[in-house]
Parts: C-alpha cells; sequence; structure tokens
C-alpha cells in the first residue's frame, strides 16, 4: 500500500459521502485484446452498488459482457498546494477520490432498472423527478450495477 494511502484514507462516512455528491466518474472495461478502455459516465450510489446508464450497445457494454471485471474511479480536485518557497516541483494538489474495484452486469429486472434510472433523473435533474419514465425508455435504456468487490478512498489536504 502507498504511503499517501496509508496516512490519508478516507473514513467509510466520507468516502459514501463523495460517491454521493461527485458528479462524475470514470468506468475502466476490459477490451477483448485485453487493453482498458476508460469513459467518463453519470452514475448513482445506492445500495453499495454504482449504477450507470446509456445506450444498450456499444464498446463498454460488449466488454462487460465478455469480462465482467471493472475500475470505476472518482476525482474532486480541491485545490493547488503550492509551495511556499514557489518551487514549482513542490507544487501539490489538495483532492479526495475513490477507487472500487468489481464487477459489472447489465440490469435485466424492470424494477431494479427504473429505481436506478429514477435516482439517476433525481440526482442529475431534480426538477424532472416526478415525471413517469416512459416504458420504452426504460426497456430500451441499458442499466450497469457496478457492485464492489474492493473500495478505496483517500484524500490529501
Amino acid at each position: 500500500m502507498q504511503q499517501r494511502m496509508k496516512t490519508h484514507q478516507l473514513t467509510d462516512k466520507e468516502t459514501d459521502s463523495l460517491l454521493l455528491n461527485c458528479m462524475t466518474g470514470t468506468l475502466a472495461t476490459v477490451n477483448s485484446d485485453g487493453t482498458p478502455y476508460a469513459v467518463p459516465v453519470h452514475y448513482v450510489f445506492q445500495d453499495n452498488a454504482i449504477y450507470i446508464h446509456g445506450l444498450p450497445v456499444g464498446q463498454k457494454i460488449s466488454n462487460l459482457k465478455a469480462n465482467p471485471n471493472i475500475c470505476f474511479n472518482i476525482y474532486e480536485m480541491r485545490g493547488l498546494l503550492m509551495d511556499k518557497d514557489g518551487k514549482p516541483c513542490d507544487t501539490n494538489t489538495a483532492y479526495a477520490s475513490v477507487v472500487i474495484q468489481g464487477k459489472a452486469q447489465v440490469v435485466e429486472d424492470l424494477n431494479e432498472k427504473k429505481a436506478a434510472l429514477s435516482a439517476i433523473i433525481l440526482k442529475y435533474t431534480p426538477h424532472l423527478a416526478e415525471k413517469e419514465i416512459p416504458f420504452n425508455m426504460l426497456k430500451g435504456t441499458a442499466v450497469i450495477k457496478l457492485s464492489v468487490c474492493q473500495m478505496t478512498g483517500k484524500y490529501y489536504a
């Protein structure tokens, strides 16, 4: 474990708070040739899982169907920490981040899909949260559940 990880771990409460409040994350999947594929996503954190949505076809869907192993990251830059002597190489960054390793699956259960999509709508467009999700959109939108196997949060201030 990195030294900074040993001394700058977020608490479970801080990690959960960051996951609930951060607006974007990066999902990494594995291509068929073994190379990584990382893509920015909107997400919601609920029931100790990450839910994302998107088109039902594409590279990330193909990748996770072939290999469900994922890595998910969120990052919040909180500012620059300037060196008191003005040395550019000693400038640092104040931040908080969470890294999740886990398994992904496409959600097929319509009730779970609807709950995840409703939570995403509430997070990003709360003024539309009372509107009903049309059935064709519910059926035609892919919802991916990222189950957490390992989660770490760290910060530097």
